[in-house]
C-alpha cells in the first residue's frame, strides 16, 4: 500500500475530522473548486467539454493521469470522501455553470460506506437520479457509472460492500434505462470472484491502481463518444 493509499484511509476513517469546520460550514464542498470554475472559460462553439463528477476515485485519477484530462479537454471535480447527497448539492456549481456536452458521474461507494450517516440504496439511487435529470434539463448528456468493486472498506470495516454494490448498480442500470443515459458497467470488466478488485487494479481494495485506471479510461473514452454521437 502506498503513502497516497494510507493517507486517503486515514482520512476516510476520522471522517474528515482535520476539516470539521470545513465541513460543518460548507458541507458539500463548494469552495474547493470556486476560484478553478471561475478561471475556467466558457467553452467554444466547437468544444466537446466534458466534466467528472465523483469522489476520491475521481479525484485521485488526476494524480494517476493528468494527462488524460488535459489532452481531451476533461474537467475533473472529483472530491475525495464524498457522498451522493454532497454531490447533488454542488452539481450546479461544478457540472452545470461549466456547461460541459458530457457529465462522467461515478458516486455511491462512500454513501454505503457511510461516510456523511447511514443511506439506504434507494436514497444512494435517487440522488444519483437527482444528478441525472439536472443534467438533462440543461441539455447534458449524463453517463452513469456503475459503482467499483470493494470488498470491503478498510475505513470501516464489516459492511459487506460486495454484496450492496452490485444490488445498487442493479438500481443505477435502470436510472440510465429509464433516463435516456448511458450506463458504464466499470463492475462487470473489474470484479473479482469475491466481488472486489483484484490485487493488481487496487492499492487497498478500493481506490485504483494506474493499471486500473488504463481499463477505466478506454471505457469512459468509448461512452464519452458515444454520449457525443
Amino acid at each position: 500500500m502506498n503513502k497516497q493509499s494510507i493517507l486517503w484511509i486515514m482520512l476516510s476513517f476520522l471522517g474528515f475530522t482535520i476539516t470539521s469546520k470545513t465541513m460543518a460550514q460548507d458541507w458539500p464542498n463548494l469552495e474547493k473548486y470556486a476560484k478553478a470554475n471561475m478561471e475556467l472559460s466558457s467553452p467554444a462553439p466547437d468544444e466537446n467539454r466534458v466534466v467528472f463528477m465523483g469522489n476520491s476515485i475521481t479525484e485521485m485519477w488526476g494524480g494517476a493521469n493528468p494527462d488524460f484530462f488535459t489532452e481531451n479537454n476533461y474537467v475533473n471535480r472529483g472530491i475525495g470522501g464524498q457522498t451522493t447527497p454532497q454531490m447533488l448539492l454542488r452539481f450546479r456549481q461544478d457540472v452545470i455553470n461549466l456547461q460541459p456536452k458530457v457529465v462522467v458521474i461515478l458516486a455511491g461507494t462512500n454513501d454505503i460506506a457511510g461516510n456523511t450517516g447511514p443511506m439506504t440504496l434507494e436514497q444512494i439511487r435517487d440522488n444519483i437520479l437527482g444528478m441525472v435529470e439536472l443534467a438533462n434539463a440543461n441539455n447534458i448528456k449524463p453517463i452513469v457509472c456503475s459503482v467499483l468493486p470493494a470488498y470491503d472498506y478498510p475505513w470501516r470495516p464489516g459492511l459487506n460492500p460486495n454484496i450492496k454494490i452490485p444490488k445498487l448498480n442493479e438500481l443505477l442500470k435502470e436510472v440510465a434505462a429509464k433516463k435516456g443515459a448511458i450506463y458504464l458497467d466499470y463492475f462487470a470488466a473489474m470484479a473479482d470472484d469475491r466481488n472486489g478488485l483484484p490485487t493488481e487494479l487496487t492499492t487497498d481494495e478500493v481506490h485504483v491502481t494506474k493499471e486500473g485506471y488504463k481499463i477505466m479510461e478506454k471505457m469512459v473514452n468509448e461512452s464519452i463518444q458515444q454520449a457525443l454521437k
